[in-house]
């Protein structure tokens, strides 16, 4: 009983830290909402919304460049996309990918131009409130990052034999949150789901937050991929999705083939409580996890789980990040040779930068090493891995799984 009297005053405490952690924006068109409502997502067929939506961003973006080859190249990786299949198959595969919180469409380029090498038909959507400026996602509510997810989803199926999903970290969420309730979807690939956030005690006061407070983090923005700044309302629709997909995981659980990823050093989310839900949520004997990192987790004993170190020094790499195994090592962008280097990585503020790419090591977030200065691993050396371990799991058409 004296907990429970505890508990109010426990949740304020709790609630004044996190606000004061949070930050004001600077007087900029990034941090200021756009004057119109988010655009639609219902079109009746993909090539409308793909459209209307890029000629939103092109209105509403606030552009890293004032070049117009290079705003031309923010909005493609920031739009719906569809890529055609490159060879026929046996049955029309397709398949719908969703990025992550603040990330944008461009993060499911690499796996969706293999998925179409491949004869797959590939599309993805952006969640509502991305794309243009961090300050949009205020606009967004939770049932628009649902909805765009559950029209797409049924469109799609209706036009092709065989529909998957797929999504990362959000993403993965929200499209395992369709696909329990939904046997029109015959599986998932899911890339560092984010079932199991590190911060969930204090992720769950977001709600609240977003009633008093805009934003939990300002950064500078320099990133064309995705925004390097959080407003609480995305925050509190992330918890959303959580919430939603940790009651469907332990009360339904996924009985069709799933492949998920993850990295033991990811500083986003709880890798041990994902490998637990693996084992006891997905329960089709075609799934696979992938585990990257040198923790033993009797990936030896268990023909479902494949293990790959992460510690890969010859390529200055310290461990995995969240987010890099989205991206081909040859991605021009985000690449080993790419043109961007994602410094915001917990380093000492007054830690010397690297004048030279061969001077960086590579990490998950906040790994931190005496006399090396670590960005963050924004690509996946065992990419092509990946790729022949997703094809083991859909190698099996639909029509002949035992979906109930």
């Amino acid at each position: 009983m004296n907990n429970l009297r505890l508990l109010p005053s426990l949740l304020l405490t709790a609630l004044a830290l996190l606000l004061s952690a949070c930050a004001s924006p600077p007087d900029s068109a990034a941090f200021r909402p756009s004057a119109d409502t988010l655009p639609r997502y219902d079109q009746g067929s993909f090539a409308e919304y793909e459209r209307t939506t890029r000629q939103w961003i092109k209105q509403h973006r606030v552009f890293l460049s004032s070049l117009s080859s290079d705003q031309q190249r923010e909005t493609d990786l920031n739009s719906p996309f569809e890529i055609q299949p490159q060879k026929a198959t046996e049955q029309r595969r397709a398949i719908l990918l969703v990025h992550g919180l603040g990330d944008s469409p461009g993060y499911m380029r690499d796996v969706g131009n293999a998925l179409a090498a491949d004869g797959w038909l590939v599309r993805s959507v952006l969640l509502p409130g991305h794309g243009s400026r961090p300050a949009d996602t205020l606009l967004a509510e939770y049932q628009d990052w649902t909805g765009v997810v559950a029209h797409h989803a049924e469109l799609l199926a209706a036009q092709v034999d065989e529909l998957w999903l797929g999504g990362f970290s959000t993403g993965g969420n929200l499209v395992t949150r369709y696909a329990i309730n939904h046997h029109n979807v015959a599986g998932l690939m899911l890339f560092s789901p984010g079932f199991y956030p590190n911060s969930q005690s204090l992720l769950a006061l977001s709600p609240v937050a977003s009633h008093l407070w805009d934003w939990v983090d300002v950064d500078p923005e320099d990133n064309v991929l995705r925004y390097e700044s959080l407003t609480t309302n995305a925050s509190a629709l992330y918890y959303h999705s959580v919430k939603d997909v940790q009651a469907l995981l332990e009360e339904k659980g996924f009985d069709r083939p799933a492949l998920i990823t993850i990295s033991e050093d990811d500083s986003v989310l709880q890798p041990h409580r994902t490998l637990q839900a693996f084992n006891t949520a997905f329960t089709h004997p075609a799934s696979r996890l992938i585990w990257y990192g040198g923790d033993d987790i009797g990936a030896r004993n268990d023909p479902r789980v494949s293990q790959f170190d992460s510690h890969l020094p010859q390529q200055r790499i310290s461990n995995f990040s969240h987010l890099s195994v989205m991206f081909s090592p040859s991605n021009p962008y985000t690449g080993a040779d790419g043109s961007y280097i994602l410094l915001n990585n917990g380093q000492p503020e007054d830690m010397p930068v690297p004048g030279q790419r061969s001077e960086f090591w590579f990490s998950a977030w906040g790994y931190q090493e005496e006399g090396k200065y670590h960005a963050r691993l924004t690509w996946n050396p065992y990419f092509t891995e990946m790729l022949a371990l997703m094809r083991q799991v859909t190698a099996t058409p639909a029509s002949a799984l035992s979906m109930q």
